[in-house]
């Protein structure tokens, strides 16, 4: 596939971008301290003689020496591994209906963004294929100011109120005795946590599920979590949630898979971020909105305020507003993807918050966190985090403070400066808060509105497919028998009972435990505690929707190969027209082909021709690609057939429920495989996603199935 040319793309201002150092084609650059100062010798510290000790006057050595001490800053508590790239959204149609907020407004102009994906609990050193949330931040650069969407892959979360999330952050992280396990949420802490609040049953549903292992950052949804407010031009008011869905759909990869790439490559989609973008194959999402206008605020079953609730689509249809492409990968991992600092409080005229109780509380934090991370009060004035229109205020110094301020007043009002900076008006683009009227008592209580937290949970569990469901028996399994307390095995299967007692009895079967004759009361305990138990326990609502098609990955967008990797075997001899006819037919429709052999270097083909391989068995693995294929070549085949590790690749991409083809020779190699456990006669191996015709059209449409999970009913194969 012909590689494309990176457009060059101007995703921060013209200021930011001349401070950046390029350092590429430096052969005239000479090296000096911070100050300028050019140093002569880089290479020995000062010393009293040649043995003798070092001088504390060696301002070069001290200064090079503290930048070093200090080039680590914090890292984040929660969504410390993270990986970005620069890239630019554009409008389809103007959304002034519902807001004024000018990049909704505007289809001609491309709003530059800043997109960094995260997972949650590990930290920077963790594994990316860690069972876990994934954080979908987006920072839109717009002629207002910044606006930063902070989501995640998931549209719901554990807690309904941001008092709790200290409590959840420490539960889900290593426990603090021995600070393991790293990334993980399979331990005692977490599951005792999450068995006393009931509220999280919905986000755990979706955490034990496919969602929680992406194929890649490309193919996973992103959502806003929390209802935001619209406002337009006249002052009207919509409820919205905001989701971005990925053109080429919703994938993940299998839970053995996920813990082996997590050895082989644990920068497994850091990696498939970057040469995705670096080939030219550049990642795009589609904004949708759900809008709700403000009347039918109390019209569902469930409260829009509640974090632990989506809304199904059934009942309010997404609206596909316009497309974010990200196009460039940054140039210094730190200075942008690290010190990029988002936060659900920046936002712009016509964007507005709900009373989401941990919305509330997330735009406290975010400034908190920032502030700590990042050193200070002026972490807006790292280029990464800058806005492209004019920045006016009246702060002054503080630390790492950049801006040089010469005029005399940092005060309003003021005559001295005619009165500059001067507020905007409303009609100028002032930001005003929404209108609303509050009249209430002050309390630490919850509204009984919240007390659902089962029904979404069923509801998300019906709509998943048999092959989905399977994996969150599964998950449940694995995650409560690493729980060492069986009082808190036995306390989640209460809670699972509530969920679906199929679930419940089919996980309790894996733990070997029999089902609780009722959940432990009481179950709530995230509420007041001179509250009436019978006033805050949980109740039980009907969904008002029992199956919603957008929860499954079943129906995600299954008609391209883009992208996807594929592995060719190869040995000497290997059958010069197999290789080549297939290759070009899947390059053609954009995936990515390599070949593996059994050592590096070139092989020698059945028509004398010297090919490059890629890689070898030692260096590569199945799970690192989406569909193997071995072409035909009497020598090629025999050589792959008496080595074993060609014989476990393919075995563990056929456990991985992954597309295999061969040539219409080489389908003899599949005899030495667990794929010879298939029968031929009675089942069609189309449907399970094996090729034996060389048929190149074939293929295709298996990969871009992207698994073909009924395979998990009988397939058994120890790779």
């Amino acid at each position: 596939m012909k590689k494309q040319e990176k457009k060059p793309t101007k995703n921060i201002s013209s200021k930011i971008d001349d401070l950046a150092v390029n350092t590429e084609n430096g052969a005239d650059q000479l090296m000096t301290t911070n100050q300028g100062l050019k140093i002569n010798d880089n290479n020995n510290s000062l010393k009293a003689g040649e043995r003798g000790p070092t001088l504390l006057e060696d301002f070069i050595l001290r200064e090079k020496t503290t930048h070093f001490d200090h080039e680590r800053i914090p890292e984040r508590i929660v969504h410390a591994r993270g990986s970005g790239a620069h890239g630019v959204f554009k409008l389809y149609d103007s959304q002034n209906k519902y807001t004024k907020a000018a990049f909704l407004n505007d289809t001609k102009a491309e709003t530059p963004v800043f997109v960094r994906f995260s997972t949650v609990a590990g930290s920077r050193g963790s594994s990316d294929l860690a069972r876990d949330v994934r954080g979908f931040a987006v920072k839109f650069y717009t002629s207002e100011g910044n606006y930063d969407l902070v989501g995640n892959n998931m549209p719901v979360f554990f807690i309904q109120d941001a008092m709790k999330f200290p409590d959840l952050v420490h539960a889900v992280k290593p426990e603090p005795h021995h600070e393991m396990p790293q990334a993980a949420s399979a331990h005692d802490t977490f599951w005792d946590f999450i068995s006393l609040m009931p509220e999280s049953m919905h986000m755990v549903m979706w955490q034990m599920s496919d969602r929680s292992l992406p194929r890649s950052y490309r193919m996973m949804e992103g959502f806003g979590v929390h209802t935001f407010r619209l406002i337009n031009s006249n002052n009207e008011s919509h409820f919205v949630k905001f989701i971005w869905k990925p053109l080429l759909g919703v994938h993940s990869v299998a839970w053995d898979e996920a813990q082996n790439i997590s050895g082989k490559d644990p920068d497994f989609h850091r990696r498939d971020l970057w040469e995705a973008i670096e080939s030219g194959n550049f990642p795009e999402w589609e904004l949708c909105l759900q809008i709700i206008p403000e009347k039918d605020e109390f019209k569902f079953s469930f409260d829009l305020l509640d974090p632990t609730k989506l809304i199904p689509e059934e009942l309010i249809p997404v609206i596909r507003v316009g497309k974010m492409t990200l196009n460039r990968n940054p140039d210094n991992f730190f200075a942008e993807t690290e010190q990029i600092a988002f936060h659900p409080g920046h936002i712009v005229p016509g964007i507005d918050f709900s009373n989401d109780p941990l919305l509330q509380g997330r735009l406290f934090s975010y400034t908190d966190t920032q502030l700590s991370r990042l050193g200070g009060p002026n972490f807006h004035e790292i280029p990464i985090n800058r806005p492209v229109c004019p920045m006016h205020n009246n702060q002054r110094d503080g630390h790492m403070r950049q801006t040089i301020n010469s005029d005399k007043t940092s005060y309003h009002p003021n005559s001295i400066s005619g009165g500059a900076p001067m507020q905007a008006k409303e009609a100028e683009g002032g930001f005003v808060s929404h209108a609303e009227r509050i009249d209430a008592v002050k309390v630490r209580n919850r509204s009984k509105s919240f007390f659902d937290h089962f029904s979404q949970a069923t509801m998300f569990f019906n709509s998943q497919s048999k092959a989905e469901q399977k994996h969150i028996v599964d998950a449940f399994t694995f995650e409560l028998g690493k729980v060492e307390k069986v009082y808190i095995r036995e306390r989640m299967l209460g809670l699972l009972t509530q969920v679906d007692k199929s679930l419940a009895s089919k996980v309790a079967d894996g733990l070997g435990l029999h089902l609780p004759k009722a959940p432990e009361k009481p179950m709530n305990h995230g509420v007041s505690a001179d509250a009436d138990v019978k006033d805050t326990e949980p109740i039980h609502v009907k969904p008002v929707v029992n199956h919603s098609e957008a929860l499954s990955m079943e129906g995600t967008i299954k008609d391209t190969i883009k992208t996807r990797k594929v592995a060719f075997l190869v040995a000497d001899g290997v059958n010069d027209d197999s290789v080549s006819i297939m290759k070009k037919a899947l390059v053609a429709e954009g995936a990515m082909v390599k070949l593996i052999s059994l050592k590096q270097g070139t092989i020698t083909t059945e028509g004398g021709n010297k090919i490059a391989v890629d890689g070898s068995f030692l260096t590569d693995a199945s799970v690192l690609f989406d569909a193997v294929y071995i072409p035909d070549g009497k020598d090629n085949i025999t050589a792959l057939m008496t080595e074993p590790d060609s014989i476990h690749f393919v075995n563990e991409a056929y456990k991985h429920c992954k597309s295999i083809a061969t040539g219409a020779e080489s389908a003899d190699f599949l005899k030495e495989t667990f794929v010879k456990e298939i029968d031929f006669k009675s089942l069609n191996m189309e449907d399970v996603g094996v090729n034996i015709d060389g048929s190149a059209d074939k293929f295709i449409g298996c990969i871009a199935k992207h698994r073909f999970w009924n395979r998990e009913d009988f397939r058994k194969v120890p790779a």
